[in-house]
């Protein structure tokens, strides 16, 4: 049963939400989870709680011990409202959701959005075809439905995901073609200088010499310092070319035949939500994405309002969890049920966590930069694929005048499909600034406006207010 009115609503069920449900809930507060999956566990623990062997050991210790976080949740008596988005959400924190084909309306006295990451857009000619598709989306599939893809998938971009879906399809028995590395060349030498503090969290610099590893035991052939991607195809995808450093200042051509391609350029913060709440946010140079501002108890510029986990800024599940943790403690104390000498002291063995998982952010940073080609896309290259807009039709409303991404918007129908910018908002905002030479914290971003979701007139009109 839904209610009207709760103490504490947190949105997404992720290691975030569900740790700042449980914090919450076990000090007396009446708190519910929205999410839109069937299961809670957000994207990192998707499907957590029904996943069996042989599916678990494809995935990895890291992905099973979800299970702990979700176990101790579901006996904490928080409240968990699965298979509901968000599709409204105002700075006096009402929240409108959909369940069920029907809309509903709480308000609640603390919020924390926790929302997580969703993947930065990698534009390349061709990215629109079938059989494109994210490196999040293929391990979203194997989580949820155990789907493997062909043998001969290529994998291409950069970051941490990139090798361990690598790792997750060769333990599945996948074979794959290639790992095309679009890691700029000199990032490893920028990153160096910030291994000694990053050897605190010295467990994620092995993880990724493993997975390394593996891929090279495998026989996977990887080429670094790509450049110039293009996907070739009529109706799908047939075929990857790109280039790769010869001697000298030559390079080689590659032309690899696939009917499935997997891109992946990092992750950024989904910031809809908080954007909507009317929260603060901020450019952050080292991850090249707009990021929330909050201080060290997730609190946002709103009062009433927290983030917690790569919704406000990329660190990770065990980070996203620790800092949900923090935040369930934040909410019972400004809801009474703790007083701030108890808070704090609960909150020490947390911190001291989370300073170590955080340690090795920086290096990871710098190791992998998105590349300023995909961040750039070339004029051909489609940016809004709801609506077909290219970046040269981009640049060319900037030079006819528009200032920023809501001109842009107007001028061009860029954002204005389903997904409503989502996945071009990023890159719209850096050729604005690009074209411009400004920073991208004068251009600014695409404003959020509801509903943030599809919704019918019939859903909006009959819209529930009362408890159901």
């Amino acid at each position: 049963m839904i209610k009207q009115h709760y103490e504490l609503l947190i949105v997404g069920a992720g290691p975030a939400g569900l740790a700042c449900a449980t914090s919450a809930a076990e000090s007396g507060v009446d708190v519910a989870v929205i999410d839109e999956q069937k299961q809670p566990g957000g994207l990192i623990y998707h499907n957590v709680g029904a996943v069996s062997a042989p599916l678990t050991d494809y995935l990895g210790k890291d992905y099973t011990r979800g299970r702990v976080l979700l176990e101790r949740f579901q006996n904490s008596g928080a409240q968990a409202i699965q298979d509901a988005s968000v599709w409204y959400l105002d700075e006096q924190l009402q929240t409108g959701i959909l369940l069920d084909g029907e809309s509903h309306f709480i308000d609640s006295q603390q919020l924390l959005l926790a929302g997580g990451a969703q993947e930065r857009p990698m534009p390349v000619p061709g990215w629109q075809l079938p059989g494109v598709m994210t490196a999040g989306a293929g391990q979203i599939l194997l989580k949820s439905a155990a789907m493997l893809p062909e043998d001969g998938v290529v994998l291409a971009g950069n970051g941490p995901l990139l090798l361990l879906l690598a790792w997750q399809y060769l333990n599945a028995g996948v074979r794959i073609q290639a790992l095309v590395d679009t890691t700029p060349e000199g990032c490893f030498s920028k990153a160096l200088g910030k291994l000694p503090a990053a050897w605190a969290a010295s467990d994620y610099l092995l993880k990724g010499l493993r997975l390394k590893a593996a891929i090279k035991k495998a026989g996977v052939p990887v080429y670094k310092y790509a450049s110039n991607l293009h996907i070739h195809g009529k109706t799908a995808i047939e075929s990857l070319s790109f280039e790769t450093p010869a001697s000298g200042n030559n390079t080689q051509q590659r032309h690899l035949q696939t009917s499935v391609l997997m891109l992946h350029q990092g992750v950024i913060p989904n910031l809809r939500l908080p954007m909507a709440a009317g929260c603060q946010t901020r450019w952050d140079d080292l991850q090249q994405c707009w990021v929330a501002e909050v201080n060290e108890w997730g609190q946002s510029s709103v009062q009433q309002v927290m983030i917690a986990g790569d919704g406000a800024r990329i660190g990770g599940g065990r980070v996203a969890e620790l800092q949900g943790h923090l935040c369930g403690l934040q909410a019972a104390c400004a809801l009474g049920k703790l007083d701030a000498v108890e808070r704090d002291q609960r909150a020490r063995k947390i911190r001291k966590s989370l300073k170590r998982h955080l340690s090795i952010r920086p290096f990871l940073d710098q190791l992998y930069p998105p590349a300023p080609a995909y961040l750039l896309p070339g004029d051909d290259t489609l940016v809004c694929r709801c609506e077909e807009i290219t970046a040269g039709q981009i640049r060319e409303a900037t030079r006819l005048g528009c200032t920023g991404p809501n001109q842009v918007k107007a001028f061009t129908r860029s954002g204005m499909g389903p997904c409503q910018g989502s996945q071009c908002a990023s890159t719209v905002a850096a050729l604005i600034a690009d074209e411009q030479n400004m920073p991208p914290q004068e251009v600014g971003v695409y404003r959020v406006r509801p509903p943030l979701k599809p919704i019918t007139l019939g859903q909006l009109a009959d819209s529930q207010t009362s408890e159901t």
